[in-house]
């Protein structure tokens, strides 16, 4: 049985049919992909496995667990936990009050406080700006605050969608560098990524969406070795 498992999913934003048909899973502790251009649907398919965007058709499944009706807090508490495009951390809060936002289902202060030790450790520039306000930091700072507050929920399967957007390459290659020490140590990971280069060389997996529809799915050796993924994904002539 797969972690998480999406299966022939239709969803709308009003009368646009934005995913069509879509179907994918993730196992326990692996990095899958899921890679295309602007528009086709990457950010769509996280949502609607995060609650935030309703399927009209399909389902979403969570070892074997039905989520498609539960709203996005009820989701979270399962343990889906997406890191959003853009970061979308509190501007106006500290580091320290955005990681404790991200605890906000946990009732363990131990549990809390181990989190805690694990994001500093991950991320010692969050620890030394942790009374920092947030919306002041550096954006690669942000988007560490962004996967530290994931991380502070206890994620079963983290969701990251384009993590490396906007940063420069030193501060890309950092948090890849991150997402495969989140790997190592046994988290399931879904990463959407434009990046699809640096995407394929962390990911066991991939699926290439378009236009809302599932088009390719294969190991990431072969998709790095594709042609269509070649030219279209990674901008080889």
């Amino acid at each position: 049985m797969a972690m998480l498992e999406v299966e022939n999913v239709h969803a709308y934003y009003g009368k646009i049919h934005a995913l069509k048909d879509i179907s994918l899973n993730i196992d326990k502790g692996e990095i899958v992909t899921l890679i295309g251009a602007n528009g086709a649907g990457k950010s769509s398919t996280l949502k609607t496995m995060s609650g935030l965007l309703r399927p009209r058709q399909g389902s979403v499944r969570l070892e074997g667990e039905d989520l498609t009706a539960l709203r996005a807090h009820e989701i979270v508490t399962r343990g889906v936990i997406q890191v959003p495009e853009g970061r979308r951390i509190f501007g106006q809060l500290t580091v320290m009050e955005n990681l404790d936002m991200g605890a906000f289902t946990c009732r363990d202060k131990q549990q809390i406080k181990t989190n805690i030790d694990k994001v500093f450790i991950l991320f010692p520039r969050l620890q030394e700006r942790r009374r920092q306000v947030a919306g002041t930091l550096s954006g690669g700072e942000q988007q560490m605050l962004a996967m530290g507050r994931a991380l502070m929920a206890n994620p079963q399967v983290l969701l990251l969608d384009e993590p490396s957007m906007g940063l420069a390459p030193v501060l890309v290659d950092s948090i890849f560098d991150t997402i495969r020490r989140l790997h190592k140590e046994g988290t399931t990971i879904l990463l959407v990524e434009q990046n699809a280069r640096m995407a394929l060389q962390v990911a066991s997996r991939g699926y290439v969406i378009q236009t809302g529809v599932v088009v390719l799915s294969d190991s990431a050796e072969n998709l790095q070795k594709n042609e269509m993924v070649r030219k279209a994904y990674m901008g080889e002539n």
